[in-house]
């Protein structure tokens, strides 16, 4: 029994000696490994952070090249529109599509002026008369004709505009290059719109890029759909992006507003037919008053009196209409 305790009693004191020498290295060893961990954790989250700090530095690069971009193109879209607005004779021949040159319009109104003032003389019209006459025909009817004959061309762009934006877009997700989507439409599609997409590809082999070629498709056609398209190919050329999605939804938006058009010309087709019957009717009356009896009406014609109801009437009358006109004319 005595031999056991004293078994017992030495394997109890070795095993305190051991742990007493062993327990100092064995919590070095468990600090150790606890630094180690912390170390990784801590070197983790400022990897994780210096990833973040890069990926927000990369955006607001991002941003700051696209925001600038954007001022550069409002820079470049308010000194374009500047010129828009203020058009020359030589810019209203081209966006009508005549080729004839400013000289051979001032020499075509001026015949044209001329051969009025003749033919009001013949009646027998005064000099005066005959002078109004020329500048009527010299000066506002050449000058009216330009301007419905642009108006007309830039309906018919539009009209067509859509499906050449969706030619592009189907080209460019077959996997053509842009510049050959342009030719595409420059050879099959109609006039006007195959001979502005042809200046297009003439600008690039003169050796313009596709944004400086596209812009001058604003300068002919000055609308707000060529407009959308230059912005798109403009941004899409400096920051990079999906130009298939991007001219996809801007023909979406040119489609949603020629339904918008067509349903406003709709739903306003009763006030221009209201103010048109209003506008005729004075004319009218005059004309069936002046068959019926006409030394009633002639008064208004052969005395100064009358004369002046005339002016007076005519001013006035074109004061309604102009009012009536811009009640039922909507921009969109």
């Amino acid at each position: 029994m005595i031999a056991i305790l004293f078994v017992g009693l030495v394997a109890l004191s070795c095993g305190a000696l051991a742990f007493a020498v062993l327990e100092p290295r064995l919590q070095a060893e468990k600090h150790q490994r606890s630094r180690f961990s912390q170390f990784a954790v801590t070197e983790g989250e400022a990897a994780n952070r210096q990833l973040a700090r890069d990926r927000l530095q990369e955006v607001a690069k991002r941003r700051r090249t696209l925001q600038a971009s954007l001022d550069e193109l409002d820079a470049k879209n308010r000194k374009r529109d500047k010129h828009v607005r203020k058009l020359t004779l030589d810019r209203q021949i081209a966006q009508a599509g005549f080729r004839f040159s400013v000289r051979a319009f001032w020499l075509g109104s001026a015949a044209l002026g001329l051969v009025a003032f003749l033919v009001g003389l013949v009646m027998g019209a005064g000099p005066l008369i005959g002078a109004g006459l020329a500048l009527s025909a010299g000066l506002g009817l050449p000058r009216w004709i330009l301007g419905m004959r642009r108006k007309r061309r830039q309906a018919k762009f539009s009209d067509d505009f859509a499906n050449a934006v969706d030619v592009i877009v189907r080209g460019i997700r077959s996997g053509l290059p842009l510049n050959d989507t342009l030719r595409i439409v420059a050879n099959d599609t109609p006039e006007p719109v195959c001979s502005e997409f042809r200046n297009i590809v003439e600008a690039q082999q003169m050796g313009l890029s596709i944004s400086e070629a596209v812009e001058r498709l604003y300068q002919n056609m000055p609308l707000p759909e060529t407009n959308f398209f230059a912005i798109v190919i403009t941004i899409q050329s400096q920051a990079g992006g999906n130009l298939a999605e991007a001219l996809s939804n801007l023909s979406r938006v040119l489609r949603e507003r020629k339904k918008m058009k067509a349903k406003i010309q709709a739903m306003s087709m009763e006030a221009k037919a209201s103010g048109g019957i209003i506008g005729a009717l004075p004319p009218i009356v005059a004309f069936l008053v002046y068959l019926t009896s006409p030394d009633y009406i002639m008064v208004l014609f052969s005395t100064v009196q009358g004369n002046l109801v005339l002016a007076a009437a005519a001013f006035w009358m074109g004061i309604g209409i102009m009012v009536m006109r811009q009640m039922i004319n909507f921009d969109f």
